[in-house]
C-alpha cells in the first residue's frame, strides 16, 4: 500500500508496544539520527514504545518520569508540596515522540498517542507495581504548535516559566517556555491524585533517594558476611550483589519483586558495576526476578536488618528520639498457630527502622 493513500482502515492496523532488548540499540539510534533533541538515557521508570504498521516501524515514542517542578501542572492538579513529591510517579512524562521519515502521514500522530494511552497504565502496573493517571508533555512553541497532541485530545495547560534543570539545580535565566499538555488516563485522574490518604496507592508522601556512586559500593559490604543458603552449583550471583540490589531498588522507591527486577535491569554499567555484579561476555549482568525473589525468603530478616542497619549507620540521619509501634500482621500465623506480631523502632528524623521483632 502506497503512503499517499494510507486510509481509515490501513491507520487501524496501527498497533504501539514496548521495544524489546534487542531492539533498543535501533530505537537509540533513530532517535539520535531524527529527532531534534536526540537520544535520551533510559534512567527509572521509563518504558520506550514503538508503533508499527504490518511490522514495519512507524514512530518511536518514550514515556519517562514526571516534571519535579511545575507550577501550571501543579495549579491544576490542585495539589500541596509533600502530596507532589509522593506522588509523581503517578505521572509520566511523554519524553520522546518521533515520527520516523517517509510516515509522515494524516491522522498518524494522534492514533499512535491514542494506542499508547490505553496500554500505559497496564504497562505501569506490570513493570512498577502501581498506577499511571495522568500524562504530560512540553513542547517548544518556538517550532511546533502541538498540533498532533490537540488531535489527540490533550488540554494545554499553559506556558511553563522556562527554567530548565541542571547538575546544580535550575538554571539562572528563563530559556524559553514551553507549552505544557496533560491526558487524564482515567475520569477522575485529579481527584485520585490530591486524594488524603496517601497510602491509597501505597504511597507516603515522602520523597526517595537517589543514590550515589559510594552508597552504592557500600551496600555489597554490609552484606558480605552473611551466609549463603544456596546450594555452590548453578549459583551465578554473588548473595551480597542480590541483597544489595534489592536494597538499593527499595531505598529508590520500588516495591514487589517485579519492580525491583525492573529497577535492576535498567541500571546502567557503571552502576552494575558498583554493585559488584557478574561480568560475562564484556558485560555486568544482574539477579533475575526469581534470583532475587529465591535470595530473599531464604535469608533470616534478623539477618538481613543487620547489613541495612550497617549501611545506615554510614548514610542515614543521626536520630536524637526513637517511637516504638506495633502491628499484628493479617492471616500471618507462627509454627503454633497463633497471629504475628511485629514490634518495630522508627527514627523520628530519619524515618528508618532501627529494629522489627517478632
Amino acid at each position: 500500500m502506497e503512503l499517499t493513500a494510507f486510509t481509515s482502515v490501513a491507520l487501524k492496523e496501527i498497533l504501539v508496544r514496548p521495544v524489546e532488548r534487542s531492539e533498543e540499540a535501533r530505537y537509540q539510534e533513530q532517535m539520535a539520527s531524527h529527532h531534534y533533541l536526540g537520544e535520551l538515557a533510559k534512567i527509572g521508570q521509563t518504558v520506550w514504545y514503538v508503533a508499527t504498521w504490518r511490522q514495519q516501524w512507524v514512530a518511536q515514542l518514550s514515556l519517562s518520569a514526571a516534571a519535579l517542578k511545575c507550577g501550571v501542572r501543579d495549579r491544576w492538579i490542585g495539589w500541596d508540596f509533600r502530596s507532589q513529591y509522593g506522588r509523581l510517579n503517578l505521572i509520566a512524562n511523554n519524553s520522546r515522540f518521533l515520527i520516523l521519515p517517509g510516515w509522515n502521514q494524516p491522522n498518524i500522530g494522534s492514533r499512535v498517542l491514542s494506542q499508547t494511552e490505553r496500554r500505559a497504565d497496564a504497562d505501569w502496573r506490570t513493570r512498577f507495581g502501581h498506577p499511571l493517571l495522568l500524562l504530560e508533555t512540553f513542547v517548544d512553541p518556538q517550532r511546533f504548535y502541538g498540533g498532533v497532541y490537540r488531535a489527540a485530545n490533550w488540554q494545554e495547560l499553559g506556558l511553563t516559566q522556562g527554567y530548565r534543570r541542571t547538575r546544580e539545580g535550575y538554571s539562572a535565566q528563563a530559556e524559553g517556555p514551553k507549552r505544557i499538555f496533560v491526558r487524564p488516563l482515567c475520569g477522575d485522574a485529579r481527584a485520585q491524585l490530591t486524594h488524603p490518604n496517601r497510602d491509597r496507592f501505597h504511597l507516603t508522601g515522602e520523597s526517595k533517594i537517589m543514590l550515589n556512586a559510594a552508597q552504592m559500593r557500600l551496600l555489597p559490604q554490609c552484606f558480605k558476611s552473611i551466609p549463603d543458603p544456596r546450594r555452590s552449583q548453578g549459583r551465578r550471583h554473588r548473595l551480597s550483589t542480590v541483597l544489595s540490589i534489592a536494597a538499593g531498588a527499595i531505598l529508590c522507591g520500588m516495591r514487589g519483586y517485579k519492580a525491583i527486577s525492573n529497577w535492576a535491569d535498567e541500571l546502567g554499567p557503571q552502576a552494575r558495576e558498583r554493585f559488584d555484579c557478574r561480568r560475562e561476555n564484556g558485560r555486568y549482568i544482574v539477579p533475575s526476578e526469581s534470583v532475587i525473589r529465591d535470595c530473599l525468603v531464604r535469608i533470616e530478616p534478623g539477618v538481613l536488618d543487620g547489613g541495612l542497619n550497617a549501611w545506615n549507620q554510614a548514610w542515614g540521619a543521626q536520630d536524637k528520639a526513637l517511637a516504638i509501634d506495633g502491628k499484628t500482621m493479617k492471616n500471618a500465623l507462627d509454627e503454633e498457630g497463633h497471629q504475628t506480631h511485629i514490634l518495630s523502632a522508627i527514627g523520628h528524623e530519619s524515618k528508618r527502622s532501627y529494629a522489627q521483632k517478632k
